[in-house]
C-alpha cells in the first residue's frame, strides 16, 4: 500500500504537478498573454500572483520562487533527502499560507492555481513528515 518507496514516488509525481502549476503562474507573469484561461471573473483569477501588487517579493516574482521550490522538493525527493523535502515543504507551506491570507483577505481575490498550489504542498508536507517519521523508527 503506502510502502516507503511509493511514498517517494508520490512525492516525486506532486512535485511534478507543483512545477507544472508553478510554471503556469510564472509564464503567466512573464508574458501577460492575452488569453487568461486562470480569469474566471473580478473575484476569482490568477491576477494578483501574476499581476498584482503580489506578484514580487523583493523584486523576485513569487511565481518563480514556487517554481524553485518545487524542483528543489523534486530533486530532493528523487535523491530521497528526507530533511530537505520536510524543510522544503515547510517553507512553502508557511509562503503559500502568506500569499493565500494576502489573496483572501487584503485583496479579496481567490486564485484556483494557488489554492491548487497550496493543496499539493499541504499534501508533500504531510508526506514529508511520514517519511521523516518513518526513518526515526528505523
Amino acid at each position: 500500500m503506502f510502502t516507503e518507496k511509493n511514498l517517494w514516488r508520490i512525492t516525486v509525481f506532486l512535485s511534478i504537478i507543483g512545477i507544472c502549476l508553478a510554471g503556469y503562474l510564472f509564464f503567466e507573469f512573464m508574458t501577460k498573454p492575452a488569453m487568461e484561461p486562470c480569469y474566471i471573473n473580478s473575484k476569482i483569477n490568477c491576477d494578483a500572483v501574476t499581476k498584482g501588487s503580489l506578484s514580487t517579493i523583493l523584486g523576485i516574482p513569487v511565481p518563480f520562487v514556487g517554481l524553485v521550490g518545487y524542483i528543489v522538493i523534486l530533486l530532493s525527493a528523487f535523491f530521497k533527502k528526507r530533511r530537505l523535502v520536510l524543510g522544503m515543504a515547510t517553507f512553502g507551506m508557511l509562503f503559500c499560507l502568506v500569499i493565500t491570507y494576502q489573496e483572501l483577505f487584503l485583496l479579496n481575490v481567490l486564485c484556483p492555481v494557488c489554492l491548487t498550489c497550496q493543496l499539493v504542498m499541504l499534501v508533500v508536507f504531510l508526506l514529508g513528515l511520514k517519511l521523516n517519521l518513518i526513518s526515526v523508527k528505523k
